[in-house]
């Protein structure tokens, strides 16, 4: 857009969806349209290697995710709270704290250069309330065949990606009500690249013409 109008502003998009979907790859692609990825899951691991969260969690859930140098064995954290609900409530409290700080950070800087689009990459963006601090929500989803693939290419075993798909499996209907777009990655990958490109040239062209109609 061109004119005398407001100028173009940083759209902000969440992306969130199930494992093996491809919120990575829709990511990746419009990273090469000059959008900034904020990855969640990326930010997290930075947080829980803080000293002093890292201490913390060791504390809350003891010997059994510590690894044999003391540090904190990932894995086996995964583990314990994959399936406790009450387990993966105290991980959260003791990690979304440092997580929101710097993901609001990481968009803040975004915005401050100018960028044309932030995508906030988080698999509990509506749970974890950074639903509301987007422009648009994209729910990205494919066929259960297509994640199954998709899991198996990443070294995942057939059982333990059976058991992940599973686990998630009320994530589409459950985040449906809150997607502005369901973005649907089953099929070639090109014809997947096209639509959420066409996906990106709608929003954004949505956000700006909403801003200099303020």
């Amino acid at each position: 857009m061109t004119g005398g109008g407001a100028p173009h502003r940083t759209v902000r998009i969440g992306l969130t969806g199930p494992i093996g979907c491809g919120k990575s790859t829709v990511a990746g692609w419009l990273a090469e349209r000059g959008a900034v990825v904020v990855d969640a899951d990326a930010i997290a691991r930075q947080v829980t290697d803080e000293p002093a969260v890292r201490g913390a969690i060791l504390a809350a859930f003891g010997p059994a995710v510590a690894g044999p140098d003391g540090g904190l064995d990932r894995g086996a954290l995964a583990v314990t709270v994959f399936d406790d609900p009450a387990a993966l409530a105290r991980l959260e409290a003791l990690t979304h704290p440092g997580v929101r700080r710097r993901l609001e950070a990481a968009v803040a800087a975004a915005e401050a250069a100018g960028a044309p689009a932030v995508l906030i990459e988080a698999i509990k963006l509506v749970e974890g309330g950074l639903a509301g601090a987007c422009d648009e929500v994209w729910l990205v989803t494919c066929d259960p065949a297509s994640q199954a693939r998709r899991l198996a290419r990443r070294g995942v075993a057939p059982a333990d990606a059976r058991r992940r798909i599973a686990a998630q499996g009320a994530i589409r209907e459950r985040l449906t009500p809150a997607a502005t777009r369901v973005i649907d990655t089953s099929g070639p990958l090109a014809r997947a690249r096209t639509a959420v490109e066409a996906a990106y040239d709608a929003a954004r062209a949505t956000i700006w013409r909403g801003t200099l109609d303020r």
